[in-house]
């Protein structure tokens, strides 16, 4: 494996930003765009559950739909890609079975070795007090992907902005959600030459408010 270097990281962290203007003739490329889903798929989630699902928005008509219950932001209509993070509202006993075979399928584990661990699972979030929580836990998982998905956005020099500024329910309803809830979005692309926030300095805390050694 060849690591990208601490300068390396630093140099595109400092780069990205969260954009405010994108640049509506530039697309992001298939095989670019296929390393980002990749890095959704990858990201780590409690008990490798992965309680969520990502929508990927590229028709101009959709965006156009959705852009009015989003603030009106631009970024929705003007950038590449916008990913819809949405948590699974039935996130179950029948989910956790699913990743279970899965495990099983992928590591050749025998589904019964397995078991206890399924159990445990249960207990913790069908049986247990955060069964009441589920939503909010779900919605946890899906915030490691959205930061996960703007982390690999900077290391391969794609621009992305975190949406929060949007109706969820009303994404809901023009995606055809009925399972899943959209939770947060990010627009992906490529910044205009004119947005002004590309270049102002990134306004920080300083290390020693936000860094505690022990």
């Amino acid at each position: 494996m060849t690591a990208i270097s601490p300068a390396q990281l630093l140099t595109q962290l400092n780069w990205r930003y969260a954009t405010k203007q994108f640049d509506p003739a530039r697309t992001i490329d298939a095989a670019t765009w296929e390393a980002l889903e990749e890095a959704l798929i990858l990201t780590p989630s409690s008990y490798g559950l992965q309680p969520y699902k990502f929508v990927i928005v590229t028709d101009p008509a959709l965006k156009a739909q959705l852009k009015p219950v989003s603030w009106n932001q631009s970024q929705l209509t003007d950038a590449s890609h916008t990913v819809a993070f949405v948590i699974n509202k039935a996130m179950g006993r029948d989910h956790i079975a699913r990743m279970i075979a899965r495990t099983s399928e992928v590591r050749g584990t025998p589904a019964e070795k397995l078991a206890p661990y399924q159990v445990m699972i249960e207990k913790d979030l069908v049986h247990g007090p955060r069964s009441a929580i589920i939503a909010e836990w779900a919605t946890r998982q899906a915030y490691i992907a959205l930061g996960n998905f703007m982390t690999a956005c900077a290391l391969v020099g794609v621009d992305a902005c975190p949406l929060e500024g949007i109706d969820p329910p009303k994404w809901d309803a023009i995606l055809g959600l009925t399972d899943h809830a959209v939770v947060v979005a990010c627009s992906a692309g490529y910044r205009a030459v004119s947005d002004k926030y590309a270049t102002l300095p990134k306004i920080r805390l300083p290390a020693s408010e936000l860094i505690v050694r022990r």
